[in-house]
This record gives structure tokens, sequence and C-alpha cells, in this order.
């Protein structure tokens, strides 16, 4: 019943920027922190931003900070992660996530609903 659905992935070269985003339904939107986290193929999912419920605060991995922006538009149920300055690091599946609770959410294991994940490639 809950769905998060991401988009925005594709290729693109170092340097360059996408913006991620993430539909949201089957839940009430407003009353969840969402997030944004990252897995590279044999590694640990890992954190990458979150933002509280009305947007009013938001938290990076150390990072990431400067490069990456996350937002939401509570009208659209819709949540969008703007990635500038890209790096082949960076390449990696990038996941929607959804945590019941008024507070930022860096630990992973934390998070309640997870979207199918959207692939972003960074080229050299």
């Amino acid at each position: 019943q809950v769905q998060l659905v991401e988009s925005g992935g594709g290729l693109v070269q170092a340097g360059g920027s996408l913006r991620l985003s993430c539909a949201a339904s089957g839940l009430t939107f407003n009353r969840y922190t969402m997030g944004w986290c990252r897995q590279v193929p044999g590694k640990e999912r890992e954190f990458v931003a979150a933002i509280t419920w009305n947007g009013g605060a938001t938290y990076y991995a150390d990072s990431l900070k400067g490069r990456f922006t996350i937002s939401r538009d509570n009208a659209k149920n819709t949540v969008y992660l703007q990635m500038n300055s890209l790096k082949p690091e960076d390449t990696a599946e990038y996941y929607c996530a959804a945590a019941q609770t008024l507070y930022i959410v860096t630990i992973t294991q934390h998070y309640d609903y997870w979207g199918q994940g959207t692939q972003v490639t960074v080229s050299s």
C-alpha cells in the first residue's frame, strides 16, 4: 500500500548535476521524515540526507554537505535530492525512504519504508 517511487537517475559526467524525485503514496506524507540513502553493490547502504515533516530541518552526510540538497513539497507528496558537482564515487543506487517520526533519521535501519531505487552513474 505504501509506495515510494524514485525517478531522475541516469548517466552524467563528472561535475554535472542531477535532480532525483520521490513520489509517495499510501501514507500521510507530512507525518514522516523523508530521507535519501545510496548503495553500491557489495557495500552497506549508507545515509545521504534527511528532511523533517515540514522541511524545517535537514541533515547531510558530512562528505556530501555543500553538494547535495534535500527538499520536499508536501502539496505534491514529493521529496527531492538535488545533486551538484557529481563525482564518480557518487555512482550508486539511490533510494528514497520514509520514517514515522518527527526527527531527523540518519540510521538506515530506522527507516520504515523504501522505494525501489534509481541508478545514478557518474563517468570520469
